[in-house]
């Protein structure tokens, strides 16, 4: 779709405006937009050759943009506009992309649901009372609906890969340092990871040799060459050895989720694939949601610390610059942000740092170790990308927090955070007219190997280039 959009010259202006008006059309039904980008200035700059000539795209609002307001779904960042463009928007500008929308997110990156934006919740393409899952869901919702085939997120957590399960996309967080992450907004350094939605596997290989490389700015960004994914793009499963992670599927309760999951991994076996059943230690299992916590808000609470009103952003008045700070923070940040930086800061006293933090980075340690154990003798760790199809956005939120349920089904893909390793969700069926994915992580730098996963996924449920008419 991207490589064939990029190929056809004589429709580029058409295209690129009839997505527009799309997106501002859909807008509001959906929410999923902070910010619309003229495109006019830059289809007059084009590049003559690009993998995305012409190609109209979408960019999570943590992602900085020259001259363009950049607000991470914070009110505190409302008036911030960036002067300069972060690297992938660079790389996508001189490969031909068109900026058309700056989406919406959940407050600083930080939650599954993308219902903290400051310009309120983003609703789902496929049933607007739903979530779009978060913190990436604006782009998610601006792919699943049509609007542009390629949409940037970022994933500290599981926040490209849970909304891709959402809105039935292609949703890719590679290896860490493999796209770079200068000019991002960051949330937690150690976990964050820039990804992208597509509605195709193919579209996903084209994204990611546009987007990937090192970059001297980005320290984290590695020297490793990288790879042509199309031409080794190859859904042959035989010799393919993949373990599902058994604590994630007995703990989910849908009955429908867990069928179609099992019937999807029947189909691998008889495209040639070993299929296993893999344990791990249930307690190390049940630590990642709490271990990811306590990391990402620590290092949230240092990353953020900028955030003051006083050197950029929105301020409010005070007698003194303390006042100023506090007020500024008090009225900028949303509730769940405020908590998250009393955890993040409370885990960094240095009194609490050996016993909270420290110990937080040593169980990381001990889930990354048992990962490795697995994939030594395993191509790919395999498992439902959530349990249910896309909560409603008013749902009762009296969900048992310390459930298996909750800590084990929902929030096991911070393992791909820890890890650095890529990882990908892809859909794998419906549930009353919602779609629902499957996840996939592979050994670092092995894009192409999750690629070829997903492909042969792709090819037996058939659910390529899925869009949604919005009602």
């Amino acid at each position: 779709m991207i490589r064939e959009m990029a190929e056809d010259r004589t429709n580029v202006e058409k295209r690129v405006h009839e997505a527009y008006e799309k997106a501002q059309a859909l807008q509001d039904k959906l929410n999923d937009v902070i910010t619309f980008v003229d495109p006019d200035e830059q289809l007059k700059n084009l590049p003559e050759e690009g993998l995305f000539r012409g190609v109209p795209i979408a960019l999570k609002d943590n992602v900085n943009t020259k001259g363009i307001r950049t607000t991470a779904g914070s009110r505190i960042l409302s008036n911030y506009v960036p002067i300069y463009n972060a690297e992938i928007v660079d790389k996508l500008k001189a490969a031909g992309a068109v900026v058309i929308a700056k989406s919406s997110m959940d407050e600083l990156a930080m939650g599954g649901t993308n219902l903290t934006c400051f310009t309120g919740a983003a609703h789902n393409p496929w049933d607007t009372r739903r979530m779009t899952g978060g913190s990436s869901g604006g782009s998610a919702a601006l792919v699943a609906s049509g609007v542009v085939p390629m949409a940037i997120g970022s994933d500290t957590g599981d926040s490209i890969r849970k909304p891709a399960s959402h809105c039935g996309l292609v949703g890719v967080k590679p290896t860490y340092g493999r796209i770079s992450r200068y000019g991002i907004i960051q949330y937690a350094s150690s976990l964050d990871h820039v990804g992208y939605f597509t509605r195709s596997i193919e579209d996903a290989c084209v994204t990611l040799k546009v987007l990937a490389g090192r970059d001297d700015r980005d320290m984290t960004s590695s020297y490793r060459p990288v790879d042509d994914y199309s031409a080794l793009l190859n859904s042959d499963m035989h010799g393919k050895k993949i373990a599902v992670i058994n604590n994630v599927v007995k703990n989910i309760s849908n009955e429908e989720t867990v069928k179609i999951f099992n019937d999807l991994m029947d189909k691998l076996r008889e495209r040639g694939a070993k299929v296993d059943v893999y344990d791990f230690d249930e307690d190390l299992m049940r630590a990642i949601l709490p271990t990811y916590f306590i990391i990402a808000n620590c290092e949230a609470t240092s990353n953020d610390s900028n955030l003051d009103g006083i050197r950029f952003g929105v301020r409010e008045d005070g007698a003194d610059m303390a006042e100023i700070m506090t007020n500024s923070r008090t009225k900028g940040f949303g509730p769940l942000i405020r908590r998250r930086f009393v955890i993040g800061s409370y885990g960094l006293f240095e009194e609490n740092q050996e016993r909270i933090f420290r110990k937080a980075q040593k169980v990381r340690r001990l889930i990354v170790e048992a990962m490795d154990k697995c994939l030594a003798e395993y191509d790919a760790l395999i498992a439902p990308a959530s349990g249910n199809i896309a909560p409603l956005i008013d749902a009762d939120k009296d969900q048992d927090q310390l459930s298996d349920e909750n800590l084990i089904a929902e929030n096991y893909m911070a393992i791909g955070n820890f890890s650095g390793y890529p990882s990908m969700t892809v859909p794998m069926g419906f549930e009353e007219g919602c779609p629902i994915g499957v996840n996939i992580t592979c050994r670092a730098w092995d894009e192409a190997g999750m690629f070829n996963i997903g492909k042969a996924i792709e090819e037996i449920t058939g659910y390529k280039d899925l869009k949604c008419e919005v009602k």
